[in-house]
C-alpha cells in the first residue's frame, strides 16, 4: 500500500510547527508541508482541550450554563454571555426592560475593545515589536477594571444573565468610562504610528496571505476577517439584534495597503478601526441609556416550550451563534454553538500556501483565534 509519504520528492519534507503562544500547549500543532522553505500545505491539528461543552449543557439548567459560556472565547467572555442570553430570551419569549439593553451593549462593546487589543499587541509580538503589547495591556487593565467594578471578575464574568444582569451599573462607572475613552483616543493614534505604518511592521504583513474574498466566503469565514477581505457585513447593521439599530457607526472594511485587499496587514488593520466604531457606540449608549431595574424581568425559573432557535451575535471574532433545542424542560435538550474561531481556522492552509515558513506565524496571528473555543 502507497503511503502519503511515497508522494513527496526528496527535498520535500513534513515539519510540525507550534505551540508558539502560552496558551496553546498541547491544543495546537501545525502540521507543515514545505518544498524548502516554501509552503506546499498547512494542517491545523486541534489537540487535547476537549472541554465537551455542548454536552455538558443537557445536564445543567439553563442560568447554570452561563458560567460555562465564560470559558469558550475567554478573551470576549462578555460578548458569550450577551449571545447566549439574548438566543434563550428569544426561545423563552423574554423582553428585557430597555436599561439592560444598553448596558449589554457598552459592556459588549468595551468587551471588543479590550479583545482587539489583546489581538492587536499580541500579533506584534509575533511580528517581533515588543513595545504595542504594553500599550495595548496597559489601556485592556483599564476595561477590566471597570468590569470588576460591576461584577467582581476581570476574566470570565457571569455578569449578563437571562432576562437581565445580575448587578446595576456602579455609581462611578459611567464616570470612569468617559474618562477612558478621552484618553483612549490618542492611543490609537499612537499605536498606529508605533505598529501600523512602520516599515518593518509592513513589510512583514502586507501581500502576506491574502484571502480572497469568495474564498472567505466559501470557507465561511466571519467578522474581522471577512470584513478584511472586502465585504461590508456585521450582524449588527446586518442583522440586528438588542439595540444596535439605534446607533450610528461605520462598518470598516479592508482596503490594503498598496491595493491588495485581505492581506494580513488588512486583518491587523481592521481591528484598529473597529475599536474607533466601539467607542461611538460606547459614547452614544452612555448618552441614551434610561434608568431602570435591571433584574425585574430575570425568571425565578426557565423553562421555555417545546422549540428551537438559532441565535446569532457579532461578537470580536465573527458570527457566535447558538443553536437550541427545548423539550420542555429546565435544561436544553441541545445546544450547539458556532464558533468563529474555530471556521476562521479551516482557512489557514489556503492563506499558507506559496509562502516561506516565516510567515506562517504572521498569518496564524492574523487570524486572531481563540483555543477554548476552537476545540470547545
Amino acid at each position: 500500500m502507497e503511503t502519503k509519504t511515497s508522494h513527496l520528492r526528496s527535498e520535500e519534507m513534513i515539519l510540525n510547527m507550534g505551540p508558539q503562544h502560552p496558551s496553546t500547549h498541547g491544543v495546537l500543532r501545525l502540521e507543515v508541508e514545505l518544498d524548502g522553505e516554501l509552503i506546499i500545505d498547512v494542517r491545523p491539528h486541534i489537540g487535547y482541550l476537549h472541554r465537551c461543552f455542548e454536552k455538558h449543557c443537557e445536564a445543567m439548567t439553563y442560568p447554570q450554563i452561563i458560567p460555562y459560556v465564560d470559558r469558550l472565547d475567554y478573551l470576549a467572555s462578555m460578548y458569550n454571555e450577551f449571545g447566549y442570553a439574548l438566543a434563550v430570551e428569544r426561545l423563552a419569549g423574554i423582553e428585557v426592560p430597555p436599561r439592560v439593553e444598553y448596558i449589554r451593549v457598552i459592556m459588549g462593546e468595551l468587551q471588543r475593545i479590550a479583545s482587539h487589543l489583546v489581538a492587536v499587541g499580541t500579533y506584534g509580538l509575533d511580528i517581533g515589536a515588543f513595545t504595542p503589547f504594553l500599550y495595548c495591556f496597559i489601556e485592556r487593565e483599564k476595561i477590566l477594571t471597570l468590569f470588576e467594578m460591576t461584577c467582581g471578575a476581570r476574566l470570565l464574568y457571569n455578569y449578563i444573565w437571562v432576562g437581565g444582569v445580575s448587578h446595576d451599573l456602579p455609581p462611578d462607572f459611567i464616570r470612569l468610562t468617559k474618562e477612558f475613552i478621552v484618553t483612549f483616543k490618542p492611543i490609537i493614534a499612537e499605536l498606529n504610528n508605533l505598529l501600523s505604518y512602520n516599515k518593518i511592521f509592513i513589510e512583514r504583513t502586507a501581500n502576506v496571505g491574502i484571502l480572497p474574498l469568495d474564498t472567505a466566503i466559501n470557507f465561511g469565514v466571519t467578522g474581522p476577517n471577512l470584513r478584511a477581505s472586502g465585504l461590508k457585513w456585521d450582524l449588527r447593521r446586518d442583522d440586528p439584534y438588542s439595540i444596535y439599530d439605534k446607533f450610528d457607526f461605520e462598518i470598516p472594511v479592508g482596503e490594503g495597503w498598496h491595493g491588495t485587499v485581505g492581506d494580513c496587514w488588512d486583518r491587523y488593520y481592521l481591528r484598529m478601526l473597529e475599536m474607533e466604531q466601539s467607542i461611538r457606540i460606547i459614547e452614544q449608549a452612555i448618552e441614551q441609556i434610561p434608568d431602570g431595574d435591571v433584574t425585574s424581568a430575570i425568571p425565578k425559573r426557565i423553562k421555555p416550550a417545546e422549540g428551537q432557535i438559532y441565535s446569532r451575535v457579532e461578537n470580536p471574532r465573527g458570527e457566535l451563534g447558538y443553536y437550541i433545542v427545548s423539550k420542555g424542560g429546565l435544561q436544553p435538550h441541545r445546544l450547539k454553538v458556532r464558533p468563529p474561531s474555530f471556521v476562521n481556522l479551516e482557512v489557514l492552509g489556503e492563506l499558507c500556501k506559496g509562502h516561506l515558513v516565516a510567515d506562517v506565524i504572521a498569518i496564524l496571528g492574523s487570524i486572531d483565534i481563540v483555543l477554548g473555543e476552537v476545540d470547545r
